[in-house]
């Protein structure tokens, strides 16, 4: 039976799709070069583990002339590209709570872009304790951190449901015995189905997941 629940937040509990942000500043093709020509995923995930937000864009962009103004839109426009939030996730999270059951955050975020999202999104201070990568040093899908999860929170994998958009990071709470539920990328979808998760596990009654 599960006791426990734990969400991921970039694209489950808020829309996580930088590709789709640039498109709306620069035209389409441009934005594929950039992509292509520079590795903005594996800065952010620097970024994840604990550097720090602004000098490691800024540092980035110094490194990449070509891009410089682009690559600073990561930092500058942060805010935008983490939006918008995925209402139905919320109010589930906020049912889940209602019922006295415990909820948890395990996310890859930085420690200054959780600080930006926790003002922009409050809702992101209502888990019982919530898992940065930034402030742990330890990022999924790296075993050890969903060890963390289950030491700190005093929960083995079996009590555990743990939702989040990535197969690797799905794979790897899989791997310890926790059972999970993989978001979709249509977030509309992925609330319904995630709430029939819940109602189906016995955590929400149908009214309560609505």
């Amino acid at each position: 039976m599960v006791k426990a629940v734990i969400f991921d937040i970039g694209n489950v509990l808020i829309e996580w799709r930088p590709e789709r942000h640039y498109d709306r500043v620069m035209p389409r093709a441009r934005r594929e070069a950039l992509f292509a020509e520079v590795d903005l995923h594996a800065m952010n995930a620097a970024v994840d583990l604990g550097k720090p937000f602004r000098e490691t864009v800024y540092d980035f962009a110094e490194r990449h002339p070509k891009w410089r103004d682009e690559i600073r839109l990561w930092h500058d426009d942060w805010i935008r590209m983490a939006s918008p939030e995925i209402g139905q996730s919320v109010r589930l999270l906020r049912a889940l709570r209602a019922r006295g059951v415990p909820v948890f955050a395990l996310s890859n975020f930085g420690i200054g872009t959780f600080e930006m999202a926790e003002a922009e999104y409050p809702f992101l201070r209502e888990f019982d304790r919530a898992f940065v990568s930034g402030h742990l040093g330890l990022a999924k899908p790296d075993p050890a951190i969903y060890e963390l999860v289950e030491r700190e929170t005093g929960f083995s994998g079996a009590d555990l449901l743990f939702a989040d958009d990535r197969e690797d990071n799905i794979a790897a709470a899989a791997a310890r015995g926790w059972k999970t539920f993989t978001f979709p990328l249509d977030s509309a979808r992925g609330a319904n189905e995630w709430a029939a998760r819940l109602v189906a596990e016995g955590l929400l009654s149908p009214a309560e997941a609505d």
